[in-house]
């Protein structure tokens, strides 16, 4: 696991002092590879050699910077070091990230041919890229984010995994291209703007929405999408020509009976655990009490019995979301060695900023920092790798159980008694009230123009007196949630496209940012054995029925598949908490420093504050419903303040 970072300057800035730069960006990404960093230069005159931090001398105009700053987790050995370069030179790599299946990809390259001179995935990530060129993507099972020079060609070729789970962010203009594995590192390179998105600005403000796609927080920064790569040529570095390589396939396909099914996504996932217990430093799971971190826990030691393990869990004591009894009963299950964190109010207020510099961008709750903490109890036990159980809810139809997909498939199947049966069953489950479930059907069918209507019979409102809707739309702003789910996966089965969409492009991405991040401060390799591409097929393969069952069981095939192996007890659990924390206790209790943090603010971009300030007393008066955007503001204000960001 490490840091990225590259530069291909535009000619007028090809005398910049790379070495400063590069620098500059180790020490600001040193968190996210304490054990090694090292770089490249590649001089404007091909055939003078370049300078690394070894051989580094003098300034000279240079057409390349490729650094990286290291965690060791395979292969501790100096071999690893990075930048890592093809034996006859034409290839250099930064790279960040685990390929799992990196011991089967070099036997195969072996019988190839290929000659090996390290343990570490690096090289045969390098070396299936070399062998196999950009189908070597759809060939690893992990996670990561890269970047290829090709000397011959003259071409840097960038790609991220199937789901994002490892960040590239980059920028281009006047000063030519860079990437870093994270925001605050890229303001770091000459010519970025630090002016926020509007867009941007207004859907995390307004509906919590954020790292949707490519979009950031800010107007000339970009995210490479889940399973996208780019290909820059060094002599037009403003050119980025961006393409998907994968994308989920949502037909029904498998003929399997439910119970086969179940059988292969048990093996399916015993076999990714397999592989993402490969490491060379100590391990542990994240272990919330639900379903799926519980699963996760369970595999290890299923296939680790006499392994000691681990498990790290945030605690709210005397709270109704309290997990303690389901990570208690895991924890004695599985016979681990059991840590846990509870978090004071005044502890989140004193993290603040450290959280905020740490995530890079907004974010949209408190639970943020509870696992912030729970990653910072990891490493004071000298866990370096965790295993947590991200990703399921939105493969399996986790979460509420999605009953407004699921319904609407069920009509547009023309299944009218199916729909109402299923209705019927879903009221059973706790939290799915008939107005809930009515809700969330009928939103599957409004029409995108009528959304604002919509908004306003529950309550709300796409235009909320606390935004400046004035500036928002002279910036041409539309003020509607976004939503191109349909557009990228057409299909009549809406759970399907729903997960599918959620997974690749607007829910997953968001929490995958928040556990990197929160990981990486901590010099932690956070690892999610759900997210495979070959588990992600599969789910979205079976019909949805087996996801979603017509008593409204969540997870259906995944509880099946667990038996034997989870404690029943937690596999017929019927509540979703989900990693929550009890966000208004911790708010009402720091009101001092809410009414300090609004009022200190004068002008933020796109937020009236006045009016925010007001609504804040009504809430804490009790004159208004407490919900999330409190911490959106929040959260808004202080990263525009520590980040110097501008309108």
């Amino acid at each position: 696991m490490c840091g990225i970072y590259g530069w291909i300057p535009s000619q007028q800035f090809q005398d910049c002092d790379a070495h400063k730069v590069s620098l500059t960006l180790k020490d600001k990404m040193r968190h996210r590879g304490p054990n090694d960093a090292g770089f490249v230069i590649f001089s404007t005159q091909a055939h003078k050699a370049e300078q690394t931090e070894r051989t580094y001398t003098r300034q000279e105009p240079f057409r390349l910077l490729l650094g990286q700053t290291r965690l060791s987790i395979l292969d501790l050995s100096p071999t690893g070091h990075q930048p890592m370069r093809s034996p006859d030179g034409r290839y250099t790599i930064t790279y960040n990230g685990e390929v799992y299946n990196y011991r089967e990809l070099r036997e195969e390259l072996r019988a190839a041919g290929v000659a090996f001179y390290s343990g570490t995935d690096t090289e045969v990530v390098l070396q299936a890229l070399i062998h196999w060129g950009k189908d070597a993507l759809s060939r690893f099972s992990g996670m990561f984010a890269l970047a290829l020079f090709d000397a011959r060609e003259n071409t840097l070729f960038c790609a991220r995994d199937f789901f994002g789970i490892k960040p590239f962010f980059w920028h281009s203009d006047a000063a030519g291209f860079c990437f870093a594995s994270e925001l605050p590192a890229l303001l770091c390179f000459p010519g970025v703007s630090r002016k926020v998105d509007p867009v941007s600005a207004y859907q995390y403000l307004c509906y919590g929405q954020y790292d949707v796609g490519a979009a950031t927080m800010l107007a000339s920064v970009y995210s490479l999408p889940p399973a996208h790569c780019c290909t820059i040529r060094l002599n037009s570095p403003e050119s980025v020509n961006i393409e998907r390589y994968w994308l989920p396939e949502v037909s029904t396909r498998s003929k399997l009976s439910f119970d086969d099914a179940a059988t292969q996504l048990r093996q399916l996932f015993l076999d990714s655990v397999r592989l993402h217990l490969r490491s060379d430093v100590p391990l542990g799971t994240a272990l919330s009490g639900g379903i799926d971190s519980s699963a996760v826990t369970c595999a290890v030691r299923h296939l680790e019995p006499d392994a000691k393990l681990h498990t790290f869990s945030f605690i709210a004591p005397g709270s109704d979301i309290s997990e303690a009894h389901w990570a208690n009963m895991v924890s004695r299950h599985t016979d681990t060695v059991h840590h846990t964190v509870t978090v004071e109010p005044q502890e989140l207020r004193k993290d603040m900023d450290a959280l905020l510099l740490a995530q890079g961008e907004p974010f949209g709750s408190t639970s943020i920092y509870a696992q912030y903490r729970v990653f910072q109890l990891a490493r004071e036990c000298g866990i370096t790798v965790t295993l947590d159980g991200q990703g399921a809810d939105e493969l399996l139809a986790g979460y509420h159980g999605y009953p407004g997909p699921r319904l609407a498939s069920l009509l547009r199947a023309g299944d009218l008694s199916g729909a109402y049966s299923f209705l019927r069953a879903s009221h059973q489950w706790p939290g799915r009230t008939w107005s809930y479930l009515v809700s969330q059907g009928v939103r599957e069918f409004v029409p995108e123009w009528l959304t604002p209507l919509a908004l306003r019979c529950v309550g709300r409102s796409t235009a909320p007196a606390w935004l400046d809707t004035e500036q928002l739309r002279q910036e041409g702003v539309r003020l509607l949630r976004q939503n191109t789910r349909r557009q990228l996966y057409p299909t009549p089965h809406c759970l399907k496209q729903t997960l599918a969409y959620q997974l690749t492009w607007n829910g997953l991405p968001q929490l995958l940012r928040h556990g990197d991040r929160n990981a990486m401060t901590h010099s932690i390799e956070s690892r999610v054995p759900f997210l495979t591409r070959e588990i992600a097929e599969f789910c979205m393969s079976q019909p949805e029925e087996y996801l979603v069952d017509m008593q409204g069981c969540s997870k259906s095939i995944f509880r099946r598949a667990m038996r034997g192996l989870v404690p029943d007890a937690v596999l017929d659990r019927k509540d979703k908490v989900g990693f929550a924390t009890p966000e208004w206790q911790w708010i009402n209790a720091l009101s001092d420093w809410v009414e300090t943090t609004l009022a200190d603010a004068s002008s933020v971009p796109f937020l009236r504050m006045d009016a925010a300030r007001q609504e804040w007393r009504a809430i804490r008066d009790g004159r208004k419903p407490f919900d999330w955007r409190v911490w959106r503001w929040l959260c808004y204000v202080r990263w525009i303040q520590l980040l110097d960001i501008r309108h």
